[in-house]
């Protein structure tokens, strides 16, 4: 089941909310973020925002993750790519075509996700699960 896009903490608040600064370089990175669809790069971002020190790139993405407003996915090229938490707690999907990233939820994950936790000596503190895919919108492109 793909999750819709439910209303979403702003970036800039849940940065202020922690004591951060948000200097006019730092604002214009989350609004360049809060705009992005798809996933990207910090390297995209530091592309599309030249005017951006790259160390402010890096540290406004790191603060965006540590406060669970971005994702980061592990592609299987080793290439970090991020996205912007639509939903709570939730799994990806990424078009190895497009580059798009999806988001959603599903029982039947998360009963199992129970089931191994109680059959594990310890506690489950985090986990990762992304599909690779090939999107609905690539696979009907007419040059497909």
């Amino acid at each position: 089941m793909i999750a819709s896009r439910p209303a979403r903490p702003d970036p800039a608040s849940v940065l202020e909310d922690r004591g951060y600064r948000l200097t006019g370089p730092r604002r214009s990175v989350i609004r360049l973020l809060d705009r992005k669809e798809e996933g990207f790069s910090a390297e995209d971002i530091c592309e599309e925002l030249p005017g951006v020190g790259r160390a402010t790139v890096y540290r406004t993405i790191r603060l965006l993750l540590d406060a669970g407003v971005l994702c980061k996915l592990a592609l299987p090229d080793g290439a970090p790519k991020y996205s912007l938490a639509r939903v709570e707690h939730h799994h990806h999907t990424f078009c190895v075509t497009c580059g798009n990233v999806g988001e959603f939820r599903d029982t039947t994950i998360e009963r199992l996700l129970r089931t191994i936790g109680a059959d594990i000596a310890g506690e489950i503190v985090g986990h990762r699960m992304e599909f690779y895919i090939v999107c609905r919108a690539c696979l009907e492109a007419p040059e497909r």
